[in-house]
This record gives C-alpha cells, sequence and structure tokens, in this order.
C-alpha cells in the first residue's frame, strides 16, 4: 500500500458552478497505525478534506500569491523542501529548516520547538506568519469572491470562508497525509522478503545501540525534545525548546524528527546544516555534538564497524515512503 494521502476517486458536481471538486473517499487506516484521533472540533469529512487539499496547494493564500504550503512540503523532498532553512513568502529566510508533515495528525506538539499545541494552530502560524505572509482576513474575502471555493465553505461549514475555518480545512486535510507502509512496515507485518539481509542487520544494530530511545514506535519519534549538540557551537545559538519552556534544561533542545521517508529530506536537523543522511548517521553515532546542554542519558559514542555503519544506512533507507501526494484542481471562479 503506498501513501494514505487523499485517495483516489470521484469528483462531484457543485450545484452552483462548473467547478468540479475532487471528493475523496477517507483513507481506512492502516493497520501500522492506530486509528487517527479526531479532532473534537473539527471532526474529518471527506469534502473537508478535499476543500484543505486544495488550500494546501493554492499560492493565492500566500501574503505575496508566490508560494502554497506546497513550497515547503514536497513529495520528492520527503515533504520537506530541500532547503538548510526554507523561504517565506516575500523571498523571507526563515530561521529553520521546514520538518516532515508525514503522520503530523498523530503529533501533540509542532514545530521543531514545540510552540503550537494543535494541528489547528500550527496551520494558523504558518499561515499567517513569515512561511505564508498572509493577512487571514484579506484572504477570506479573496476566497469568498472565488464561488468554487465560497460554494464548498457554504457545504462544509454552513458558511462563507472565514480564517477559522479555512484553517479547519488545511488541518484535516494534513490529518490524511499518512505515510503508508514501508518495506521496513512489510517486514514487521511478516513479509521476510521486504528488507534487504544488510537492512534487517542495520535495524538490530539501531535497536542494539538504542536508537529506539528516541525513535521509537510506529512513527519513529518519542515527540520529545532533546539538545544533540546541533548549532550550540555558534555565537548566538538557536536556543530551542528553551524559547517556549524557559527551562534551561531545554536549551537547544528540539523535536525528535521522524526516520519515515529520512533518505529524501535532507539537508537534516533543525537548521540543515548537514547534507547527507551519512553525516548525519555520524553525528548520532558519535554521540551528538559536546556542549553544555547535551541529552547524556540518551546519547553516548558507538563505534560500530564499517559494515554495520552501511547496514543502519539500509535500514533507514528501508523507510522511504512512496508519496502520491497531488494537485487537485483548483477553482478560479
Amino acid at each position: 500500500m503506498t501513501s494514505a494521502v487523499a485517495l483516489a476517486g470521484c469528483k462531484r458536481q457543485t450545484e452552483t458552478t462548473g467547478f468540479q471538486p475532487e471528493i475523496l473517499p477517507l483513507s481506512q487506516q492502516l493497520t501500522t497505525f492506530e486509528a487517527m484521533p479526531d479532532s473534537a472540533d473539527n471532526p474529518m469529512s471527506p469534502e473537508k478534506v478535499a476543500l484543505g487539499r486544495q488550500l494546501f496547494f493554492d499560492e493565492r493564500l500566500s501574503g505575496d500569491g508566490s508560494r502554497s504550503c506546497y513550497s515547503c512540503h514536497v513529495c520528492e523532498m520527503g515533504l520537506t523542501d530541500g532547503l538548510a532553512k526554507s523561504i517565506g513568502a516575500f523571498n523571507k529566510q526563515l530561521p529553520r529548516s521546514s520538518p516532515t508533515l508525514w503522520n503530523i495528525g498523530y503529533h501533540k506538539e509542532f514545530y521543531w520547538d514545540g510552540r503550537s499545541t494543535s494541528l489547528e494552530k500550527q496551520a494558523l502560524a504558518a499561515w499567517t506568519g513569515s512561511n505564508m505572509g498572509a493577512k487571514a482576513d484579506e484572504i477570506a474575502t479573496k476566497l469568498n469572491a472565488i464561488q468554487g471555493y465560497r460554494s464548498q465553505f457554504q457545504k462544509v461549514f454552513g458558511s462563507d470562508a472565514t480564517p477559522d475555518n479555512i484553517v479547519k480545512a488545511m488541518a484535516a486535510f494534513e490529518r490524511t497525509i499518512i505515510s503508508g507502509d514501508t518495506a521496513w512496515d512489510r517486514y514487521r507485518a511478516g513479509d521476510q522478503l521486504a528488507l534487504s539481509e544488510s537492512a534487517v542487520r542495520g535495524w538490530n544494530v539501531f535497536q542494539a545501540i538504542k536508537c529506539t530511545n528516541c525513535h521509537d514506535g510506529v512513527l519513529l519519534t518519542d515527540q520529545q525534545y532533546h539538545n544533540v549538540g546541533i548549532g550550540m557551537d555558534q555565537k548566538d545559538p538557536d536556543v530551542g525548546r528553551f524559547g517556549v519552556t524557559n527551562k534551561p534544561e531545554d536549551t537547544g533542545a528540539f523535536k525528535t524528527p521522524t526516520l519515515r521517508d529520512i533518505a529524501r529530506s535532507a539537508p537534516y536537523f533543525h537548521d540543515g546544516s548537514t547534507k547527507t543522511l551519512e553525516e548525519a548517521l555520524d553525528i548520532m553515532l558519535g554521540g551528538g555534538r559536546p556542549n553544555r546542554y547535551l541529552d547524556r542519558k540518551n546519547l553516548e559514542q558507538h563505534n560500530v564497524l564499517p559494515d554495520q555503519r552501511q547496514a543502519l544506512l539500509d535500514f533507514l533507507k528501508s523507510l522511504d515512503v512512496d508519496c502520491k501526494l497531488t494537485k487537485p484542481p483548483l477553482p478560479d471562479k
């Protein structure tokens, strides 16, 4: 099975315009994952997801009309953008790299520092902040002038587009961005031929050296914050989670990224300072980079053999995702 992102299906004619949004059935949950937790104030529906998918790809939602959510979360780049530090609206460089969106609906906190506590808050912050530079009320007015959008908002929410329901539609779509089963998932489900012998050895080494302390479960992240030393040698280092909690022990700590699709999501870490997967692996095998706040509880040096290092790389590459996220038709009037 490939990625469970939205779906393939029929088109449904709107009652008031010739625009035909793709209304796709909500994917059944894969056995690999637990059921997606539903938001009490933002229940899912195929129509809401279809609307959110259009908004996710529509550059008209940005302040300068230059970019969409997809600009920073591209299929071929592991749902990141391939940049060390992302570029937002009005060509503004952002302070951190784009994290992947794979399985984001299962997360409890968002961004590298966890400053948003719901997917809706994250979507609003990205939309109206430097990422997309939008003035929410102005964009809502613009969308209401497009009958193909206005009719969908009326059907889904019973009202015209508002900043609140724009964000809810986008968040609903993001909850369908599920990575599906990778070669590793198929191996764990009993398909002994899904992984190469080297990748199997890599998975065993991965567990033996306790990488699963932080990259655990089907999401391959503990959703916690750790200082691994990246960027801490700078004159004014990014303080990470400390900027949210003001706890000294959170200085330089960042959220553990998922390892799903990791081979495609270079460059690595919150500042994009590490260009290759091999280099990122070596940093972690070396126990991170020394600094006062290093997470020594979960990081230690591992002197693995060359064939074990290659096996680890082969395991990580077995987490590649067959991304099927595609741009839907967008209403133009």
